[in-house]
């Protein structure tokens, strides 16, 4: 399963641009033979801007969707981004996995708001975390806050998922979800976790980049600087790893 990670700036508003960053992203699928792209969260209309998500989040099945459906479709590639997505009256952070075919796979409601903007904003999610089929592989989402809580990955996983692809919007001064626990998730339940963060700056909010892809056994297979990045990784299945080293922590756990 290869992947196609995009450490971007973030949107800002800019609907159009982000469009074209996804064509852009499309035309590499096509040419390295990627399964998956990755985006960060909110990828449209953008993450720190509340006025823009109750003026421009859009239901699954409006015209956002409809557009990377046809751009899917056309280069044969799956993506997985976030967005603004209304519902009624609500409003949710979404994680949405859109197939090759153009087929909407899975889609996935914020469960765990993270400060102030977003709770004031958002609806969340009741919902499990999905598990689907892409790639050959069972993959998982969670958004951002999610992967912090050991719970939700535990959950994907007890649920057959082999991979977690995690759209987020991780600020400046939080580099400790990508340097600690992202890899703690891959290790303690033997997964494969893809984090896609923002770099740069949005209405005042600095992002710290560091995007990075986790293997099974923990380690990094791939991790992004500061700056714009794409990362392209062919994700190992499970039992490319010698099994002695992966954890049995799931199996072993005693709940007293």
């Amino acid at each position: 399963m290869k992947l196609i990670l995009s450490q971007v700036r973030p949107t800002d508003g800019d609907i159009e641009g982000a469009f074209r960053h996804v064509a852009m992203l499309f035309d590499l699928a096509r040419a390295v033979e990627a399964d998956v792209v990755l985006l960060p969260e909110l990828f449209w209309p953008g993450y720190n801007r509340p006025d823009l998500h109750e003026e421009l989040a859009q239901p699954l099945d409006g015209p956002w969707v409809r557009q990377l459906q046809a751009m899917a479709r056309d280069a044969g590639c799956a993506l997985v981004t976030g967005m603004a997505e209304r519902a009624g009256a609500d409003l949710y952070n979404t994680a949405l996995a859109i197939g090759p075919g153009g087929e909407i796979l899975a889609h996935y409601r914020k469960i765990q708001l993270f400060g102030p903007m977003e709770r004031a904003v958002f609806r969340p999610g009741d919902d499990l975390p999905p598990v689907f089929a892409l790639g050959g592989r069972k993959v998982g989402l969670l958004i951002c806050y999610d992967i912090e809580f050991a719970g939700h990955a535990a959950g994907l996983a007890a649920r057959g998922a082999e991979v977690i692809l995690v759209p987020t919007a991780n600020p400046v001064g939080f580099e400790h979800v990508q340097d600690t626990l992202v890899a703690a998730r891959a290790v303690e339940n033997a997964i494969t976790v893809a984090y896609a963060n923002y770099c740069g700056t949005e209405a005042g909010l600095a992002f710290g980049g560091g995007s990075v892809v986790v293997g099974a056994d923990g380690r990094v297979l791939a991790r992004a600087g500061t700056r714009e990045a794409m990362l392209i990784v062919d994700l190992p299945a499970r039992a490319d790893y010698p099994q002695e080293i992966l954890s049995t922590q799931r199996q072993d756990y005693r709940a007293l």
